[in-house]
């Protein structure tokens, strides 16, 4: 490993840290990279190496994982997701049907009945 893929190894590090703690405020590409003082055109791309998927992708995983909890704590699908950084419901819908093909009542149920 050379010092560049240290710094660079660090600076994902430091930007997901980042993401996991402000999910909930949905930041944009730019917000992020600043957090991390790049660019946002080359973190895009250094995020990608290295944690596999884009930056945006990672926010919507980070926030499904945060509404998976609270579903499976029986929360209210509203409260889930105005917590989460949502609108409302039609948009953790979404999120669920994309990331899980899957609604959020059927992650809920378990897939019960789910073919």
């Amino acid at each position: 490993m050379t010092n560049n893929d240290i710094i660079d190894f660090n600076r994902i590090e430091q930007a997901i840290y980042y993401i996991r703690k402000n999910f909930k405020k949905k930041p944009t590409l730019d917000e992020i990279a600043s957090s991390v003082n790049l660019s946002p055109y080359h973190f895009h791309r250094l995020f990608t190496k290295w944690a596999g998927v884009s930056p945006k992708k990672f926010l919507q995983f980070t926030t499904i994982a945060y509404a998976k909890e609270h579903l499976i704590k029986q929360e209210k699908l509203l409260d889930i997701s105005l917590d989460a950084g949502l609108s409302g419901t039609s948009r953790l819908h979404d999120l669920f049907v994309t990331v899980e093909a899957m609604t959020p009542n059927e992650y809920k149920n378990r897939g019960e009945n789910l073919t």
